[in-house]
């Protein structure tokens, strides 16, 4: 599959590790809370890298890799988590997935990410991604859509300002570290005076 998608074997290495980290990141959030209050449960697992390296991972590597890391992140946390996968797991592994997709898109439209686009990208990823997953629950639950928007509330203002802080701190670092030294052909930002070495 990566092999399809002209990638080196260090890519597929720094793409897999992405993917490790994301759904370790992910098991111990999820550990942390079973040991809190039900109603803090949702805020507290709204905590993680998920969203942020699959939006850097589509960012770099283009929307199919961005894809494929958020899926797999929210999968594999999944299935080692000892709660184990559910019939939420395909769902929510397509919406986070998706900010990968979202993320490729981004790129084409704003090559170089400034502090103002990935906080505009976190904020306005962080609703799709909510009102996706809001929507999913309601529909499987047979819940009125607006009542589990406003009882998601407090999970949606956690992702956002996580995701508000990590995309342009930690996602523009890992973009620019990856753009910098870990692409092949493409090397947006590199530095002039080091092209003639």
């Amino acid at each position: 599959m990566f092999r399809s998608l002209k990638l080196s074997s260090r890519q597929v290495a720094l793409i897999s590790t992405f993917i490790a980290i994301g759904a370790a990141v992910r098991i111990v959030v999820d550990q942390v809370g079973d040991m809190v209050p039900t109603p803090v449960f949702s805020v507290v697992i709204k905590i993680g890298l998920s969203e942020t390296l699959s939006f850097v991972s589509g960012f770099v590597y283009g929307p199919v890799i961005g894809f494929i890391t958020g899926f797999l992140i929210i999968l594999l946390s999944d299935i080692a988590s000892p709660s184990g996968a559910g019939a939420w797991t395909p769902f929510i592994a397509s919406i986070i997935g998706l900010l990968g997709i979202c993320a490729g898109i981004i790129r084409r439209v704003r090559p170089r990410p400034s502090p103002l686009m990935m906080i505009t990208s976190a904020v306005g990823l962080t609703l799709l991604s909510e009102s996706l997953q809001n929507i999913w629950v309601a529909m499987f639950y047979n819940a009125p859509v607006i009542a589990t928007m406003l009882y998601g509330l407090p999970s949606l203002v956690t992702a956002a300002v996580n995701n508000t802080v990590l995309f342009p701190t930690v996602g523009t670092k890992a973009i620019e570290f990856l753009q910098q030294h870990h692409l092949d052909d493409s090397k947006p930002w590199k530095n002039p005076a080091n092209s003639q070495k």
